[in-house]
């Protein structure tokens, strides 16, 4: 889009929404203003009505979804509500009246949950916060969801992990409207990365997910905690179970989609994060995890995160500032 036209921009408002969902983007979209662009950012509700975020702060709505002209960008921050309770069908009815007139449409983090409800999601990829992404899948079965995207697009829908990545989707989509040099000023005024390395996996915490519902899996969990370097193949889990190899390897896959090996694998990639978090170095952390050896732990490290376990370990092992050299 040429920087000569207005752009429309609603942001959709409502009580207990999450008040960087929305000031994050909104900010992006307001830099960009000062260097050119010319976004034109209203902050909607479903009746109008003023509304109170996430921390308290009220929020005020400059009109309702109804009074709204055909945005050009439609924005549906997150809350912590709606992954915890249903849509309501006020929310998501207006949602979809003013998507279906708008020329794109977004969500921040949990906001997808809204656009699922609206029946926007369906028949299409997208992303959310990595906390709530498994409960995105089991509310949108028509939905394929990508739980370590920072940002999905999927034609004119877009959709985007927790809270900061806002900040991510709204460069992305200044870059669509007005090219990369444009974004890449915006990201530097606001000290962000134009393009972060990795995806949300670099920043979900280690073995979050549910246990394995069968006991034998639950055992095999259990057997590479308590020893992470040990002996842990297919044929030593097996015999420890006494079940066999291929009985163990069917109930991997049909529970849990993986392999026994990547199952071990991904038990001691969680572990070595946590290691690296608590300031371990990479190779103490590879030793301790049960990786054979740093290089090992390193190969995993990229697929997973596109980051090197040193490059995680600078990321994340403190919000302090490094003492300038002496």
């Amino acid at each position: 889009m040429s920087s000569d036209k207005h752009h429309r921009v609603a942001i959709l408002v409502y009580d207990g929404v999450k008040l960087l969902d929305v000031a994050g983007p909104a900010d992006a979209f307001a830099e960009a203003n000062r260097l050119g662009a010319d976004y034109r950012i209203s902050l909607l509700s479903t009746t109008g009505a003023d509304v109170r975020s996430s921390v308290g702060i009220r929020i005020t709505a400059d009109g309702s979804t109804a009074s709204e002209p055909a945005p050009d960008t439609f924005l549906v921050p997150g809350g912590d509500i709606y992954p915890r309770t249903p849509v309501p069908r006020d929310l998501a009815g207006a949602t979809k009246d003013l998507a279906l007139s708008s020329r794109r449409v977004a969500s921040v983090c949990s906001g997808a949950f809204i656009l699922g409800a609206a029946g926007l999601l369906d028949g299409k990829r997208a992303t959310t916060h990595w906390k709530v992404a498994g409960e995105l899948a089991t509310r949108c079965p028509q939905t394929r969801v990508e739980p370590d995207a920072i940002y999905v697009r999927d034609g004119t829908t877009y959709t985007s992990a927790g809270v900061t990545a806002g900040i991510d989707l709204a460069l992305a989509l200044v870059e669509e409207d007005h090219g990369p040099e444009l974004s890449r000023d915006v990201a530097r005024a606001l000290v962000v990365y134009l393009q972060r390395a990795g995806g949300q996996s670099q920043f979900s915490a280690p073995l979050q997910g549910p246990p394995p519902r069968s006991p034998a899996l639950r055992k095999v969990a259990d057997l590479v905690m308590a020893d992470p370097a040990g002996n842990h193949s297919l044929g030593e889990l097996a015999r420890h179970l006494h079940l066999s190899a291929r009985h163990l390897t069917r109930l991997f896959r049909e529970e849990l989609s993986t392999t026994p090996a990547r199952y071990v694998e991904s038990i001691r990639f969680d572990l070595a994060k946590a290691f690296l978090d608590q300031g371990h170095t990479a190779t103490q952390a590879a030793a301790s995890a049960g990786f054979p050896s740093y290089e090992s732990l390193r190969r995993v490290f990229v697929r997973e995160l596109s980051l090197s376990p040193a490059a995680y370990r600078r990321r994340f092992r403190t919000a302090r500032a490094e003492p300038a050299p002496q």
